[in-house]
């Protein structure tokens, strides 16, 4: 196990202020050292980039017009793209929650497969092509136009690039579980 770069916030180093840098993502109630989790207390570090990084973090993960299921297999090939265990370990457990079973997880890890459906081997290759150009090509544009309005298109594509940025500072911190 590696060495965090970035030491999580000691829960005897939080003060009164801490929990509202936490508060765009969690309710009061969550916002402790024991629910911060070590990628959580890492960022808070930094409060006021954490708290503003939150605030758009929790549209996407609590407000996005795409379904919980879209939103998964982006950010779990996100983490892929971005050899981020951590996100991929965090996030197997809401892909499953938002109704992806084993086999279609795994074909989301490798890109595709006949585990996965239509919808989601788009969904994939939208996030594959992200990835690789740094935009969408007219074709594939054009494909999510069928299933997803413009606002979904403009989530999509934020998620990605917003799970690109959290799994870039994941692995540049050195943030591991306790």
């Amino acid at each position: 196990m590696r060495q965090p770069r970035i030491e999580p916030l000691r829960p005897e180093e939080w003060d009164d202020g801490t929990p509202d840098a936490l508060s765009p993502l969690l309710p009061a109630e969550r916002a402790n050292p024991d629910d911060a989790g070590a990628l959580l207390s890492t960022l808070l570090r930094h409060e006021s980039l954490t708290r503003a990084y939150l605030h758009f973090n929790a549209h996407l993960l609590l407000h996005s017009t795409l379904s919980p299921r879209v939103r998964e297999i982006l950010i779990l090939r996100a983490a892929v793209h971005r050899g981020c265990d951590y996100l991929w370990d965090h996030h197997v457990p809401l892909a499953r929650r938002a109704g992806l079973t084993d086999d279609e997880i795994a074909a989301v890890r490798t890109g595709g497969g006949v585990a996965l459906g239509d919808l989601d081997l788009l969904v994939a290759a939208a996030a594959d092509e992200l990835d690789t150009h740094d935009t969408l090509s007219e074709w594939t544009w054009a494909a999510l136009s069928e299933p997803f309005d413009e606002r979904q298109r403009m989530d999509l594509v934020f998620t990605v690039g917003a799970y690109h940025l959290l799994a870039l500072a994941v692995n540049a911190f050195g943030i591991v579980d306790d």
